[in-house]
């Protein structure tokens, strides 16, 4: 069932389906990871409901426009109608589309582009399909994930994602593999002394060799 829920940042909502996939602070993490530039084209990859790019916009000025990719059509109709709850439809659009088969119309677009990918692996085994492909690699590799990104982004343009900490040698490497040079980098851990479960990412098309390493963030403060 779908609900409308406060997004605790001016007066912006947005829908969310009780029966589905619902954001979590992962994404909520991530929009706050980096700042908008002037005049910022946006994309969110793996978008979902829209949470990521509509916090981001939400959080930022000098945003121009935000582009939401899901390949889940149930989930792309409802990210449609929390634009025009909002009535961002001159800023936002939303393409119901594999990333594996963006357009080329959007080959070098973008100057940012944000993603709370599927990071776990795994099959189905008891989870609802929808949600399965929301959490898990079925339907989307990281390999692949960065090979669209680099393709979507302008030279210069900015990456940042969050993943699972286990697997952070291999998001850094196959960025770096698809010239997504990693930048930033920041763990994040559910308490102070646990172990980072996530890890934030942000990475620069064609950048120079060199990452700043941030402190750890727990309960989304850093330590």
């Amino acid at each position: 069932m779908e609900v409308i829920e406060s997004l605790l940042i001016g007066n912006y909502k947005i829908i969310q389906d009780s029966e589905r996939y619902r954001f979590t602070s992962d994404s909520v993490l991530l929009s706050r990871f980096l700042k908008a530039k002037r005049g910022e084209a946006v994309a969110d990859f793996c978008s979902g409901s829209g949470i990521v790019g509509l916090h981001f916009y939400a959080e930022n000025t000098g945003v121009r426009s935000v582009t939401l990719f899901e390949m889940q059509k149930e989930l792309a109709d409802m990210s449609r109608k929390t634009v025009a709850l909002n009535g961002l439809e001159q800023t936002f659009c939303v393409e119901n589309v594999r990333l594996q088969e963006i357009p080329a119309a959007y080959t070098e677009k973008f100057s940012l582009i944000l993603c709370n990918p599927p990071y776990e692996r795994g099959g189905f085994e008891n989870a609802q399909a929808d949600k399965a492909v929301c959490r898990k690699e079925l339907t989307l590799t990281l390999d692949e994930l960065a090979a669209s990104a680099a393709r979507c982004l302008k030279f210069g343009g900015r990456f940042a994602l969050i993943h699972r900490a286990d697997r952070l040698p291999e998001v850094l490497y196959t960025l770096h593999a698809h010239a997504l040079e990693p930048k930033k980098i920041q763990l994040v851990a559910g308490k102070a002394g646990a172990r980072p479960y996530a890890a934030l990412v942000s990475a620069v098309k064609g950048g120079k060799a060199g990452a700043e390493v941030l402190p750890v963030l727990v309960n989304g403060r850093e330590l």
